[in-house]
Parts: structure tokens; C-alpha cells; sequence
């Protein structure tokens, strides 16, 4: 491989090999490098584009005064270089953000209303030059200095401005302020909490739509907190689907992860639907009826109905007059949600205009003149899809009000997927600050032989850089609304994320490396503001140093019990797990504890042919591992030798809260005996994945207004509430 290529891949942040899940190292083709570091806007499809590019990154950095943005942390003095003319003086100074917070220096305001809000002064402080050696580059003709500024250790969180002057140059760089480390706020710190994993879609009421929505989840919050002590609901992602059917069925691909899917709104808890006209309130319960008696049905969720059924009330509700107060909420929320929102809204009124067809090419950019002429044309449209986002944001918000007041000391635990549809509206809104022609995914592991492909475009690292992080942070905050804690699915991908080009297999991928202490960094600073715990899904493959960066920042991680093993491929003690992390003892992507132990995860594979190795080596395997799991529990005295399923579910349970684990998780399928997987990674059309209802060992559907009659569930519960040893107590640590 051509020594210029490997040197361009490394100034890029594409690494060329890495080391897979058993630890073998893998070199990365020629042809994937070249894939990717187009993607990324280099040039390499040619030895001569290749040397063009790489004399070009050696110089890159000097032909800008300031960094695009610049991360720093509290309480620590930090350097940034400034390049101007050699020897002309130049001034600096942090222009801090107001002390409310409310417009970042950033952000452009979208006026929806007339009303405009004021905002506090910003402070401004000059920075001294520091005393370093300068050095000096020809650049494009120019000889340049590169001379260094203190930013002073005490500025204070939040997104500031950083500003070079020299001359009539005048330069501003994007400058963010975040937390050293999250602390757990102090009434989880001191005791371990407990809480349900639900897939909320799959969890319904007999008033739900045929699909689990925001009313069942509030209602889940209080009846798990008031009758089983729960302290935390932990949902999969809520971020928002299709306008119009087919309906991508995975939570995890959504079109928009800053916003919410309507689809999870409850027509009935919409306040203008109590003061709908008869006439009006027929035509909701018409809409209802067929979609209600989903909710016992066994077979697979139908979203298409559901989204049919829901849209054709909610455009009677919308209608519907407003009180003062109740327009007063909606354009305020609109304001706060500003540009992002319109265009969020306008993209669903397109694509709903469109029905399936192909997006002309003048209406790809969303400051288009074609764009903002069907914007005006469609206006009530995108008032409708305003409307809904501000709907179930409101409805969100009672039920984390709800669950916290009955006791929860959490409530919600939302979920951030790693990306979005190639087709959505964020990668409509965004796209200059994703990378085209690849997709994110993950290399063959243990459970997925084959390798994964998501699908789905990523962060182009630069680009996001020059936009000062923007795009991302303005998602986390609307992400982080109305929640206690966040889990960000497959955090590694602030760090590395694996690039598959277009038409490859998912193998034949490489690693382009991120910027995590700004991603980190902005992400701490996020919570912080918010008040949320956050947890990193940190399983995978990865650097051991990451997990401990993790902790240094104070985000916890994942510990998932059936993956916890010692060297000799024993479970690990409970001792030696980490305090700072969620454990739970299987995940979503696996079958049920139940099923998993009886190895239905290696038959379902092998019958959807994604299995690479001898099936009877991986049942052979499978029989092992619940052996050790068995001996490890009995020898500890939480179950027998030989225990039912349900004593060994409930015994891996004990084990679990015998851990230092600050969080633990139960698995809302674990609590009443199912046994299918919510999804069966590797697959698409071959499984109905994300579409499974919740049920019980015997397939019966389990309603939430039954989930405290089901005796297993009880039984969980109480071994969820018995009062922990005192050597079992997590300490203060990290």
C-alpha cells in the first residue's frame, strides 16, 4: 500500500488498521481508505490527487487565524494558537455567552412571532499573548506566525466567543467551556437504583392505539414506581419517524434524532380534544376504533396503521381553537426550538407532498428559493408538524413529572441513537455537516459474524468542527429535555465510528477517529445544564483507555452480566464490576434471559443463515456459558444447583445487585417470562424486528394494566426491593 495514502489516512483521522473483538490485527484495503477519505472531501482517488491532498493537510491549519471551534475545561488553563501575518501585532478576547444562557453567540434566532426576547450583556476579556517561542510557515506565499493565547482557567461553563484581530482581519472561533466531570446528583450518588428497560411501542393499555404511547409510559412511570419501588423507566429511542407510511419500523433509524415521533402521542390527553364539537369527537373515536383493538393482538405491530389512524385525529385536534395560555406555550416552544424546528417541520410537509416520490434536485438544500416557494405553499402543513412536536414534547413532560412525583428518584431514561436515516430530515437539514457515500455500522464480533451496516450517514469531523458543533449540541438539548438521565447508544462512536463505503460489505469498513473531547466534552456540558445522568452504551470494540476516560468524565457505562467474564471465561465477581456503570444482565439485541439461556439466540441465527461457524461449536458454547452461570450463582447461595428458569433469572438479578453498579436494569421482558428478541441484528426484512408486543412465557399478550398481576413480574420485584448487604453498598468512588 502506497506509503503517501497511509500518511494522507493518518492526517484525516482514518486509521488503517485496528485490532478486532479476538483481538486479531486487521489492515484496512487500499480501496476502503481511498472510499472514505472522499467522503470526508479529500481527494485520493489518484496517486496525484493523493500527494495534492497530503501537501495540503500539512498547511490547512495555517490558513485559518483561529481553530473553528475550540473545547476547553473549567478550571484548566489552556493554549490556542493564532496565526497571522509574521510579526504584526494582533488582539484577542473571549466574548462570553450571556449569563442566561438563552442565545448562544452561535445561533441565529428564527423570529416565529413578533415578540423578541432580551438578552443579558456579554462580558468581554482581553487575552494576553503567552510567552512561547513563535514559529513561522510559508503558506500560499505568505510567511505566517503562529503565536499563542492563555484562555484563563476561571471562565465560566457555556459557549462563548473566542475573537483574533489583526489589522482589518478581524476572526471568531467557537468557544465551549465544559464541565471536568459529571457528578451523580446526590439522591442516586449515596444507593443504588433499579429500573425498567421497556420498549415502549410494545408495551400497551387497553386505551392505546395499538402501540404503547406517552400516556402508557406515564402511566408505567407511576404504577413501577408507586407498587414496585422503581426508581428509573429507561425507553428506546423516541426520535421522530416518517410523515407518511411505510414507516421505518426500527426506533434506532429514525429521520430526525432531535425531534420527537408523533407517533407516540395520545389523541385523548390533547387538551382541545375535551372541547371538541360531537361531530369532531365522533370523527377521533372513528379513527380509533380499528387501531385500538391492535393492542391484544399478538402478531406484529402494525406503525402504518397506528400513524394512519393517529394523523387523520390529530388533524381534527389541530384545528381545534387554542386558549390564550395554550398559544402562548406553542409559540414560545417554537421560539426556543427555533430554525431546527421549521426546517424539521418543513422536510414532513414536503415529503408528505411528495408521497414516495423522488425529491427533485432544487428542493435538496433547505435555503433553496424552491424550498422556501412550497414552504409558503404548504404553511399549514408545517404548522401541523410544529404543532405535533410541541404536542409530545408536553406529553413527555407529564409523564417524567409523573413518575418523579411518585417517587422515582430518575424517571426517564431516554435514548439517543448513533445516527439517522440516509433519507431524513436531519440528513436533509444537515448535510453539509455529514459525510455522502458511506455508512456507520460496526466489524464482525462474536454475535454478529457478518458485521453490521446501520445505514446510516455520519458526522463529517471537520465539517462539524466549522460549524462549532452546532448541529450536535443543538440536538442534545433538545434531547435531554423532560428526562433524568440519557443513554447515548454505541458511545464509542464519539470516539471512533466505522466507515463502510457505499456497495461494501460490512466487513470491509474502516475506523475514522472523532474529536471526543469536544463530542465529550459538549456533551457533559449539555447534561450538566440539564441535569442528567449520562450513561454511554460502551460495549463493542474499543481501546481499553476509553472507558476510563469515560469515568474521568463521569458517564457511566454498560455492564451487561452475560458479557462480564474473567480470563478462564467465568462470570466475573460481582465485586469487580464498576461502580459507575448501568448493569444489566442481557440487551435488546439478544433473546430474553429466558431464551438466551435456552440458546434460541444461536437456533433463530442459524435458521436466518447469519451464522459463520459450526452451529453445534456455538451450542457447545451456549450449554458452557449457562453452566458457569449456574455454578457461579449457586455458589454464592442465590440459586440451586439445578434452578427453574424462573429461579435463575431472579438469581442473575441478586447477582447483579450484589454489584457496586450504580444503576441496574431489569428488563421489562425478563420481568413476565418472554422469550423472542426485539431485534435480531444483521437483518432487515427477515425478522420482525422492533415489531414484537410484550407477552409472557406462554405468547398471551401482557397489558400494562395486567403487569402487577403477573406473578413473575411481583416475584422480580420484591428481589429488586430486598435490602442490599452492607459490603454490597456501592462506594463513592468511580
Amino acid at each position: 500500500m502506497p506509503g503517501e495514502l497511509l500518511d494522507l489516512a493518518a492526517a484525516h483521522g482514518v486509521l488503517t488498521g485496528y485490532t478486532d473483538h479476538y483481538g486479531v490485527a486487521q489492515q484496512v484495503r487500499a480501496t476502503t481508505l481511498v472510499a472514505v477519505l472522499e467522503a470526508l472531501g479529500v481527494p485520493a482517488s489518484t496517486p496525484q490527487a493523493v500527494e495534492g491532498s497530503l501537501e495540503r493537510s500539512r498547511d490547512d491549519v495555517w490558513r485559518t487565524v483561529l481553530p473553528p471551534t475550540v473545547v476547553a475545561r473549567h478550571g484548566v488553563e489552556q493554549q490556542v494558537s493564532v496565526h497571522v501575518p509574521e510579526g504584526a501585532p494582533f488582539d484577542a478576547w473571549v466574548e462570553l455567552e450571556p449569563a442566561d444562557g438563552a442565545l448562544s453567540p452561535t445561533a441565529t434566532p428564527w423570529r416565529v412571532t413578533a415578540a423578541g426576547t432580551l438578552h443579558g450583556e456579554r462580558e468581554r476579556r482581553a487575552l494576553a499573548r503567552a510567552d512561547v517561542p513563535a514559529e513561522t510557515r510559508t503558506v500560499d506565499s505568505r510567511t505566517l506566525e503562529r503565536a499563542v493565547v492563555t484562555l484563563p482557567e476561571d471562565l465560566p461553563l457555556g459557549w462563548h466567543t473566542l475573537h483574533a484581530r489583526c489589522d482589518s482581519l478581524e476572526a471568531r472561533a467557537t468557544l465551549v467551556v465544559t464541565p471536568q466531570r459529571l457528578e451523580l446528583p446526590p439522591e442516586v450518588a449515596g444507593r443504588q437504583a433499579w429500573g425498567f428497560l421497556v420498549q415502549l411501542y410494545s408495551v400497551r393499555s387497553r386505551d392505546s392505539w395499538g402501540l404503547g404511547d406517552l400516556a402508557d409510559l406515564a402511566d408505567l412511570a407511576w404504577l413501577t414506581a408507586h407498587n414496585g419501588g422503581a426508581d428509573f423507566v429507561a425507553v428506546n429511542p423516541l426520535h421522530a419517524s416518517e410523515p407518511v407510511v411505510p414507516l421505518t419500523p426500527s426506533p434506532y433509524l429514525p429521520v430526525s434524532r432531535r425531534f420527537l415521533s408523533p407517533l407516540y402521542i395520545r389523541v385523548e390527553d390533547i387538551r382541545e380534544t375535551a372541547y371538541l364539537s360531537a361531530a369532531d369527537r365522533s370523527l377521533v373515536e372513528w379513527a380509533a376504533e380499528p387501531v385500538r383493538e391492535l393492542s391484544t393482538d399478538p402478531g406484529p405491530i402494525d406503525r402504518d396503521a397506528v400513524w394512519e389512524a393517529k394523523r387523520a385525529a390529530l388533524e381534527v385536534v389541530f384545528t381545534a381553537p387554542r386558549s390564550a395560555s395554550r398559544q402562548t406555550a406553542l409559540d414560545e416552544f417554537v421560539l426556543e426550538q427555533g430554525r431546527g424546528l421549521v426546517d424539521f417541520a418543513t422536510w414532513c410537509a414536503i415529503a408528505e407532498h411528495l408521497n414516495g416520490r423522488n425529491w427533485p434536485p432544487e428542493l435538496a438544500d433547505p435555503t433553496s428559493p424552491a424550498v422556501g416557494v412550497l414552504r409558503r405553499s404548504l404553511a399549514e402543513r408545517v404548522q401541523f408538524f410544529i404543532w405535533l412536536q410541541w404536542v409530545a414534547d408536553e406529553q413527555l413532560k407529564a409523564a417524567q413529572r409523573i413518575g418523579r412525583e411518585a417517587g422515582m428518584r430518575i424517571g426517564l431514561v431516554k435514548d439517543l441513537a448513533v445516527g439517522v436515516h440516509p433519507e431524513g430530515a436531519d440528513a436533509w437539514a444537515q448535510a453539509a455537516v455529514l459525510a455522502r457515500g458511506v455508512s456507520v455500522g460496526a466489524p464482525p464480533d462474536m454475535y454478529n459474524q457478518q458485521g453490521q451496516n446501520w445505514s446510516q450517514p455520519p458526522w463529517n469531523p471537520g465539517a462539524l468542527a466549522r460549524a462549532g458543533y452546532a448541529p450536535y449540541r443543538d440536538m442534545l438539548r433538545t434531547v435531554l429535555r423532560h428526562t433524568g438521565a440519557l443513554r447515548v447508544d454505541h458511545v464509542l462512536g464519539l470516539f471512533r465510528l466505522w466507515w463502510i463505503p457505499g456497495g461494501a460489505r460490512a466487513s470491509a469498513g474502516a475506523y475514522v477517529t472523532y474529536d471526543h473531547e469536544a463530542l465529550i466534552g459538549i456533551l457533559c456540558l449539555e447534561a450538566h445544564r440539564a441535569g442528567a445522568i449520562i450513561i454511554g452504551e460502551d460495549l463493542g470494540t474499543f481501546d481499553p483507555w476509553v472507558r476510563e476516560y469515560l469515568a474521568s468524565r463521569g458517564i457511566l457505562g454498560t455492564s451487561v452480566l452475560l458479557f462480564e467474564r474473567s480470563d478462564d471465561g467465568t462470570p466475573r465477581d460481582p465485586s469487580s464490576f464498576r461502580h459507575l456503570a448501568l448493569a444489566t444482565v442481557t440487551t435488546h439485541d439478544l433473546p430474553p434471559t429466558a431464551g438466551y439461556l435456552a440458546g434460541e439466540h444461536v437456533d433463530l441465527r442459524e435458521r436466518l443463515g447469519l451464522l459463520t461457524a459450526d452451529p453445534q461449536v456455538l451450542r457447545a458454547k451456549a450449554r458452557a456459558e449457562r453452566e458457569s452461570l449456574v455454578d457461579a450463582l449457586s455458589r454464592r447461595g442465590l440459586t440451586t444447583f439445578d434452578p427453574s428458569e424462573r429461579e435463575l433469572v431472579e438469581g442473575l438479578h441478586r447477582y447483579l445487585k450484589d454489584t457496586p453498579a450504580a444503576l441496574v436494569g431489569v428488563h421489562l421482558t425478563d420481568a413476565v417470562g418472554e422469550r423472542r428478541a426485539q431485534n435480531q441484528p444483521g437483518t432487515d426484512t427477515e425478522y420482525p424486528n422492533w415489531k414484537v408486543p410484550l407477552a409472557d412465557s406462554a405468547g398471551a399478550v401482557v397489558m400494562l394494566e395486567e403487569l402487577f398481576d403477573n406473578a413473575r413480574l411481583r416475584s422480580l420485584v420484591a428481589v429488586m426491593n430486598e435490602a442490599p448487604h452492607p459490603e454490597d453498598l456501592p462506594g463513592p468512588g468511580g
